[in-house]
């Protein structure tokens, strides 16, 4: 594909609407973009131009869009860049919107607290853990998975799905070390 990805360092602008579409959902709002330079002979920081751009949040992006971002808090945008140039009741349109593959706040200017989504409901994985290898026949090496490294790796895969079995805003204690 022939598209134009961009990143964008802005303001949120306006508050974000989030819809339930057919298609899934889906959240949008307005992002302004000023680019600063310092101005020597003024000995003093300038404000350019602001642009804004419309950004599109869609799926799980939108719903975490709609219940983490607030008007005026500096965010990161990247996503596709599309123009739109139209003629609407006699008069001259032209939209710029970002179909947004990743949003987040910029941490050089604030702090932030993420919290992991609820996953979708799904089928519980069938996989074969590490450390329960096929028994091998006479004359193979002895599995890599096995030993102190893959013990810490299964405390460590336990923690996981416990964090992700627990409910939103709830830690599980960490597996007990010895």
């Amino acid at each position: 594909m022939n598209d134009t990805t961009i990143t964008v360092v802005g303001r949120v602008a306006t508050t974000p609407v989030f819809r339930e579409l057919s298609t899934g959902p889906v959240t949008r709002f307005r992002i302004a973009v000023t680019p600063r330079h310092f101005d020597r002979t003024r000995s003093e920081w300038v404000d350019g131009h602001t642009n804004f751009f419309t950004v599109w949040a869609r799926r799980a992006l939108g719903v975490n869009v709609q219940s983490s971002l607030s008007v005026g808090e500096q965010v990161i945008v990247q996503g596709r860049l599309k123009v739109k140039d139209e003629e609407r009741g006699g008069q001259h349109w032209l939209s710029v919107d970002i179909d947004a593959h990743a949003i987040g706040h910029d941490l050089t200017r604030g702090t932030s607290a993420f919290r992991r989504g609820r996953p979708p409901a799904q089928a519980p994985l069938e996989r074969e853990p590490a450390w329960e290898s096929p028994v091998e026949g006479p004359g193979e090496e002895a599995d890599a998975a096995s030993g102190p490294a893959a013990d810490a790796a299964t405390d460590e895969t336990a923690e996981a799905e416990a964090t992700l079995a627990a409910p939103m805003g709830a830690r599980p204690e960490p597996a007990a070390v010895g």
